[in-house]
């Protein structure tokens, strides 16, 4: 089990430095932490999903972020933006408002509604699944058709 782990891990650390690598890149990062997060400041323009652990050894964060990071092309089409927060002993004003219990995974609405809340990791494609039936996206992708109905 320690072998897998170490495995995991490894894997975690070179997908996450690939993936950072791509947000150094990019003119908005995808992925930040929470110490430098407002949701206010993603209202009616990101949509934030928050992933909560109690350290960042936590095996459901290493797979959480592993998959997100993965598939980060396709969250940016969806204007996703990644909080994180594994360090329980800042309460910070995310976890006072949020109150998650270890890992957490917590999917905010361009409208500001919490529209998920699961204690799993969840594979981007249920992530994208969930974030295509908000209203809000749904209305952005019919202004996005050839005669915006």
């Amino acid at each position: 089990m320690k072998h897998v782990l170490s495995l995991v891990f490894t894997s975690f650390i070179a997908t996450m430095s690939m993936a950072q690598a791509a947000v150094e890149g990019a003119d908005d990062p995808i992925i930040l932490s929470d110490e430098v997060v407002d949701l206010d400041d993603f209202l009616w323009s990101k949509r934030p999903v928050l992933i909560f652990a109690d350290s960042p050894n936590d095996p459901r964060f290493i797979e959480q972020m592993g998959y997100i990071t993965e598939r980060l092309s396709v969250l940016e089409e969806r204007d996703v933006v990644v909080i994180t927060d594994t360090d329980p002993g800042q309460q910070r004003d995310l976890r006072r408002k949020l109150r998650p219990r270890g890992f957490t995974l917590v999917l905010v609405g361009k409208d500001g509604v919490i529209y998920l809340r699961k204690p799993v990791p969840w594979q981007v494609r249920e992530i994208t699944r969930t974030i295509d039936k908000l209203p809000v996206r749904q209305q952005e992708l019919r202004d996005r058709r050839p005669g915006g109905s």
